[in-house]
């Protein structure tokens, strides 16, 4: 897919939903000085242009329970396909997040859990029936920074 390129308007919206997702049309609109239907308009069209692929709700894990968070870099045996390996994964429910990658590892995920004892369930005992030749667990102590993407046009 090429690069695409913004005008003003585009790059409010975006940067206005980005750090807040449930900002109000009318409050950008007031902000560019352009009525809410334009700016309905403009965030229907960058959704049909799939720059927009949704918006969501962040939940602390760790208000629901979930107090350790840990990445696993996991192996995969010789002939295994991956993307099998990635649905066998989906299957996880505390996975949140998994990367076929490159280097040491052929997958990355994000696990949470309430605990390192749980961690240690996943890895040994879900993970064992699974095509893995190994895996090395991180436990992460806490997040540095999480942000998106920058969104202007680079010249």
């Amino acid at each position: 897919m090429p690069r695409q390129y913004f005008d003003k308007l585009d790059l409010t919206i975006l940067n206005a939903l980005c750090e807040n997702a449930r900002t109000p049309y009318l409050e950008i609109a007031r902000e560019y000085g352009v009525s809410g239907a334009a700016v309905h308009q403009r965030v229907q069209r960058l959704i049909a242009s799939k720059v927009i692929t949704g918006s969501h709700c962040d939940i602390d894990p760790s208000t629901i329970g979930y107090h350790v968070v840990a990445f696993v870099g996991i192996c995969a045996k010789p002939g295994t396909d991956i993307r099998e390996l990635v649905q066998q994964l989906e299957q996880i429910e505390e996975i949140t997040e998994c990367n076929i990658v490159t280097g040491r590892y052929d997958v990355i995920v994000k696990m949470h859990a309430r605990t390192n004892l749980d961690i240690l369930r996943l890895v040994t005992l879900r993970m064992r029936a699974m095509p893995i030749s190994n895996t090395e667990t991180m436990v992460s102590f806490s997040e540095g920074f999480k942000r998106p993407l920058p969104i202007r046009n680079d010249k």
